[in-house]
């Protein structure tokens, strides 16, 4: 009886450290999958007058997830979008637009050339052309992110369209664009987290702003 218990015991010990070390796999796996998650943040939002317009300065922290990366390395281009709304408050109604500037955004990888190029245009894309945009090509993905990810000295309103005795406010927008993506590609994205990617923020204009 005695042996048989002993045997027992060996045994019990032995599952227990064969578990506590396939949970611990998991556990570093599912950590490694976590590192790996997309990431969007607003770092910084700030307006100013320069001359006679009002001009806006964003900085995002953008990373996309392994599952966007494997779509773009696999020939689907991607699209963000930014957007900026100059409104004005009203105490009787609902707040009036006052006006709003878009940028468009369109990364896709070049598998010849082993570059990424990235088109920015204050209009939507052409599904045919990319007649009217800015055209830029990038060694690595990082510094293709680092052109989207910082909006600097984007022209909001002029002076006039500005009144310096109300109150008035930027509403900024930012998101990954699925409806740019091929409809099979949009029904997929609905379940994932990697295509999820958006941010909004309302930055309040000062006196000094709108004089």
């Amino acid at each position: 009886m005695g042996f048989i218990t002993h045997c027992w015991k060996n045994v019990g010990f032995e599952f227990w450290i064969r578990t506590g070390c396939l949970l611990g796999a998991c556990f570093l796996a599912l950590s490694q999958a976590w590192g790996q998650s997309a990431t969007l943040e607003l770092v910084n939002l700030r307006a100013n007058r320069q001359d006679n317009v009002l001009v806006l300065n964003a900085q995002l922290k953008l990373e996309l997830g392994p599952v966007v990366e494997d779509a773009l390395v696999k020939g689907l281009a991607v699209h963000f979008m930014a957007e900026a709304e100059l409104m004005r408050d009203r105490w009787y109604w609902f707040d009036r637009k006052v006006g709003v500037v878009t940028r468009y955004y369109r990364l896709a990888f070049q598998p010849l050339t082993r570059r990424w190029r990235l088109n920015v245009s204050s209009e939507p894309f052409s599904v045919t052309s990319l007649a009217g945009s800015i055209s830029q090509n990038f060694e690595s993905l990082n510094e293709a992110l680092g052109v989207v990810q910082r909006q600097s000295h984007w022209k909001v309103a002029d002076a006039s369209e500005l009144n310096p005795e109300a109150r008035q406010y930027v509403l900024y927008r930012f998101k990954l664009d699925v409806s740019q993506l091929p409809r099979p590609f949009q029904i997929a994205a609905g379940n994932q987290a990697d295509w999820n990617l958006q941010v909004a923020s309302q930055l309040r204009l000062s006196a000094e702003m709108v004089r």
